[in-house]
This record gives C-alpha cells, sequence and structure tokens, in this order.
C-alpha cells in the first residue's frame, strides 16, 4: 500500500501509523495506538525488572585466632546467604605480627570453604590484599 493512502488510513480511524520493520523490503508499518503502544511497553518491562533476581556480595569477617565454634557459627550464617542465592566474600583480618603466618591462615579459608562444600563453589581461591586474606564463594546451580 502506498504511504499517502496508509497515512490517510490511519488519520481517519484517529490512529497512528507505526513503522514496524523498517530493514525489510518493502518496510512494514501497522496503524495502532502509539500511546497505547508505550504505555504496554513500559508495563511489561516494569515486570521483567521486578522479576531480575539481583545477586548480592555478602560479608564474613574473622580473626586469623577465631575459634571452632566462632568458625560454625559463621559457616551457618554463610550458608543462609548461598542459599538464598547470593555470593559470600570471606575476610579474614591479621592483626600484628599475625601477617607472617598466611599459609597456616590460608588452610584456615579452605577448612571453613570444605564445610560449606555442599553449596557453595569457590569463585576466588583466597589471596592476600593488605593486611587481609579474601576469598569469594558462589552457591551451586542445582
Amino acid at each position: 500500500m502506498a504511504t499517502d493512502k496508509a497515512m490517510q488510513l490511519a488519520k481517519d480511524k484517529e490512529l497512528d501509523l507505526c513503522e514496524v520493520s523498517p530493514n525489510s523490503k518493502p518496510p512494514v508499518c501497522k496503524i495502532m495506538d502509539y500511546g497505547k503502544y508505550q504505555y504496554h511497553q513500559k508495563k511489561v518491562d516494569k515486570k521483567h525488572r521486578k522479576m531480575q533476581k539481583k545477586t548480592e556480595v555478602k560479608g564474613v569477617r574473622m580473626g586469623f585466632k577465631t575459634g571452632e565454634h566462632d568458625m560454625e557459627v559463621k559457616a551457618k550464617q554463610a550458608r543462609k546467604f548461598l542459599e538464598v542465592g547470593n555470593s559470600v566474600k570471606v575476610s579474614l583480618i591479621f592483626r600484628g605480627r599475625e601477617s607472617m603466618y598466611k599459609n597456616l591462615a590460608r588452610e584456615k579459608m579452605l577448612k571453613f570453604q570444605e564445610s560449606l562444600d555442599e553449596c557453595c563453589t569457590i569463585e576466588t581461591s583466597p589471596k592476600g590484599q593488605g593486611n587481609t586474606l579474601i576469598m569469594i564463594l558462589t552457591p551451586r546451580k542445582s
């Protein structure tokens, strides 16, 4: 149909002539209420944004001298974060001369990860940043 005829048809119906597929030969147009279409698109986009799950990075901090029971409590908290679907950043902080024992701290962090082994994987293995050893755990895909 000719463009002039399509424009006149749309004007008679008090609607808009909208180009649907500009790249095809010939271009495809549609007669519709463009304001109504935009409103519907906003609603659909808003619904899709709501349904998206945003993952957060939760933190668990511990010291070099943190005891066994405290480690279990922190592991339980980390497990809750992982079950919800969040990543967990495990930080082990050194005080004073404790930083000389980075290999023992690394073993402690790996032991912490082993206690959570059934629900997570290591995204970033333990690495040092200043006086802190950091490891990031992500939930397993079920």
